[in-house]
């Protein structure tokens, strides 16, 4: 018998990041890759945390999951990553279990 760790480990890739069901398949640096992209969590981490943002400047912020066997190291803050054909600035990357939890900014004006 499957214990809970052992089903959640391997419905990571059956169910959560598996296009048919809840993934998407993204370009992450070059590569294709399921990813779970997550606005909405972006959005109530913005309420919890105050940010202050200059005149003319937003921070434009993405946020994916991605299986860390799929992705690799995980990425430090601060290095450049390319999402989809477009450059970002890795602001958090944390590891939840088998799954990477990774966002992304860019400042623009």
């Amino acid at each position: 018998m499957m214990g809970f760790k052992e089903q959640l480990f391997k419905d990571i890739k059956g169910v959560f990041l598996n296009p048919a069901e809840f993934g998407e398949m993204h370009t992450v640096d070059g590569r294709q890759i399921c990813c779970i992209v997550d606005n909405m969590e972006i959005i109530e981490r913005n309420k919890k945390s105050l940010q202050e943002v200059t005149d003319g400047v937003f921070q434009r912020q993405l946020l994916f999951y991605v299986s860390r066997a799929d992705f690799g190291k995980l990425p430090a803050v601060g290095r450049t990553l390319s999402f989809d054909g477009k450059t970002y600035r890795v602001q958090d990357a944390v590891e939840e279990g088998a799954v990477y939890s990774i966002t992304l900014g860019v400042i623009t004006s």
